[in-house]
């Protein structure tokens, strides 16, 4: 369903099982992230009003997701700690080429801002299925169901605002076989995506 092409390593839901705190702390940051993004998005995009709206809600949902990975941490006696650099999306963000027009880009932020969906997706289901706690296990389960609507989404609204669907659909393949690639090196630390 979500497309990717090279699925994590199931090894990686015993590093994360191994290492709860530094995965609470790093989704953590990363709902943070996503709700910029939506705000950023809404900045820098006014004109599209189905957007915006869209945006609005999404800031909204990933402030409240934020706060409920917070709490997590919280119950179990963690603090958030300082923010890491997720060295996937910095990868990610290398692959189209900066400049062309405003629709480009957006098409180009979209179909980054879905893939991240994406794949976040996929490791909330791999700690649904493998974490022993339940507790955890439940709550990853049904975050999983938020970032797979988050995905289709933007991939939605990237073929909608692009100028051609064919030339948005081949970007979305090729973003999906490059992300298979930054895929190969990561999966084996104590991040959401790393």
């Amino acid at each position: 369903m979500l497309g990717l092409k090279l699925p994590t390593d199931p090894r990686w839901a015993d590093i994360a099982e191994k290492n709860i705190e530094e995965i609470l702390i790093d989704h953590a940051y990363c709902e943070q992230k996503a709700a910029s993004t939506a705000i950023s998005l809404i900045v820098t995009y006014p004109e599209y009003s189905e957007l915006v709206t869209a945006m609005t809600a999404l800031a909204r949902e990933e402030m409240g997701h934020f706060k409920m990975v917070h709490e997590k941490l919280l119950e179990r006696g963690f603090k958030m700690g300082w923010d890491r650099k997720d060295e996937y999306v910095i990868k990610l963000r290398e692959f189209f080429p900066k400049g062309g027009s405003r629709a480009t880009q957006l098409v180009h932020r979209l179909l980054i801002a879905g893939l991240i969906e994406a794949r976040s997706c996929e490791r909330f289901r791999l700690l649904s299925e493998q974490l022993e706690d339940q507790e955890l296990a439940k709550f990853y389960r049904d975050l999983m169901v938020s970032e797979a609507n988050h995905y289709t989404m933007f991939l939605k609204f990237a073929r909608k605002f692009g100028e051609d669907r064919k030339v948005v659909d081949q970007k979305w393949q090729e973003l999906l076989d490059y992300e298979a690639e930054i895929m190969k090196d990561l999966g084996n630390k104590e991040s959401i995506h790393g």
